[in-house]
């Protein structure tokens, strides 16, 4: 059988799996595993136990389930809730600013727990509520949460920069810089729209019911700088880290398990979590989704694997490579492959199959490794708010399930186009991914 017409039927196979509800590493795995044992025959199961195994058997895999735990001790300590009443405190009054906040508050915690869907859970349990109690639309309520949410990818320390640095042997440190600027640009994107959705449905300046009386502000305005103070530790931690990371003085393995000890450390000083409850609610948040990400991880190496044993990936990127146009006809194909790879795929499986096929034709049209990087975790934040999958979505709806699904997906659609937007502006001006890393790198 031709490759294309393999590739055409794993790829069937794959979303006729995904869509009957197949957990998406189970997907990948059955998929690559009859695809082997057809091209290879039985004595493959000999073999796949050691490949599935040996594919997540490095040191560096080693600083996701680190990173995960330094997350959960974040997400399942009140950061979030401190995080929202200080932003809400100096934004919250001006026509949409507690939208505003929400975004800048989802920004932080991104960097301080690296996951989208931690970031989209813990900061909208606060705030879709108190943003639909001032009057604000729901789709406006739910879209800058979910879409907010989404900077946990990007915003540094990220898992998905750690994935897509052992993928393509790129250095994690310089991937996490990378990632700083163009997630202050989005943010800021963001805010543009959420202002200008605000202004177009009338203004939503409502102060909120502990600013409204005058003699509770001064009293407001202490309980929220105190819960400032609360959060800078855990801002120190995540600071030290990069400044670890961006010195040399660690590896990401290294950093991660200190930003993991330290937080869980914090979390248990700072809100008092003395109780074995809160303490295994951590661990087994933790271990759930470490081990999901690896089940992932190790069956997206198993299918990146297939695809190369029955040559379909060296036809795609020989096609790819073929194609006689512009370098930039040539990113535009490569981000709308992507694009579409987001919608039906978990980001990491997305970086774990394509990133090495990609990279060398990047490398040959002359773009710049890391910026790639940047671009591609954009178009992959794009997924996160789209279907089918759309991961935030869902968990927006699983906040306030009152919500309709549609307004949840009509609201975070102009977050998606702010991230296009995004896109081209790093097109136009590489230097926003590019400056900031060559710059601290360079003196290092």
């Amino acid at each position: 059988m031709d490759p294309v017409t393999s590739g055409i039927l794993v790829i069937l196979a794959l979303f006729v799996l995904m869509a009957i509800g197949t957990p998406i590493a189970f997907a990948l795995g059955g998929v690559a595993l009859g695809a082997l044992v057809l091209d290879r025959g039985m004595s493959e199961l000999t073999y796949f136990g050691e490949t599935f195994f040996s594919s997540i058997a490095s040191f560096g895999f080693v600083a996701i389930p680190m990173f995960i735990l330094m997350g959960a001790a974040v997400a399942s300590s009140p950061t979030g809730r401190d995080l929202y009443r200080s932003l809400d405190l100096w934004l919250g009054r001006m026509p949409g600013g507690l939208a505003i906040s929400n975004i800048g508050a989802c920004s932080i915690f991104a960097a301080l727990s690296g996951s989208s869907p931690a970031t989209s859970a813990a900061i909208g349990k606060l705030g879709i509520p108190e943003m639909r109690k001032r009057g604000y639309p729901d789709g406006v309520a739910a879209g800058c949460i979910a879409a907010g949410g989404t900077l946990g990818i990007l915003i540094p320390p990220s898992v998905t920069m750690i994935v897509y640095g052992i993928s393509t042997e790129t250095s994690i440190g310089r991937l996490f810089i990378a990632g700083a600027l163009p997630g202050l640009m989005l943010a800021g994107l963001f805010m543009a729209w959420t202002l200008l959705a605000c202004k177009l449905a009338g203004g939503y300046g409502t102060p909120s019911p502990l600013a409204a009386a005058a003699h509770q502000v001064k009293q407001n305005v202490e309980g929220n700088l105190k819960a400032l103070v609360r959060v800078v530790p855990f801002l120190v931690v995540v600071t030290g880290i990069l400044f670890a990371l961006y010195g040399g003085v660690a590896t990401p393995s290294e950093a991660a398990g200190a930003g993991a000890f330290l937080c869980l450390a914090l979390a248990i000083l700072v809100y008092r979590m003395w109780q074995a409850k809160p303490l295994t609610l951590i661990m087994r948040d933790a271990l759930r989704e470490s081990v999901m990400i690896m089940l992932i991880i190790a069956a997206a190496e198993i299918f990146a694997f297939a695809l190369s044993s029955l040559f379909i990936t060296q036809t795609v990127a020989g096609a790819i490579a073929d194609l006689e146009v512009n370098r930039w006809v040539l990113m535009a194909i490569i981000n709308l492959f992507l694009l579409v790879a987001g919608f039906f795929l978990p980001p990491v499986a997305v970086i774990v199959m394509t990133a090495p096929i990609l990279l060398p034709i990047i490398l040959a049209a002359n773009f710049d490794p890391y910026w790639f990087a940047v671009v591609l975790t954009i178009n992959l934040e794009i997924g996160l708010i789209t279907p089918p999958v759309g991961l935030n979505l869902f968990i927006i709806k699983g906040i306030a399930p009152d919500i309709e699904l549609r307004d949840i997906l009509m609201g975070s659609l102009p977050y998606a186009l702010c991230m296009v937007l995004g896109i081209v502006l790093l097109c136009f001006f590489p230097g926003i991914a590019t400056w900031l890393p060559d710059l601290i790198m360079s003196h290092s």
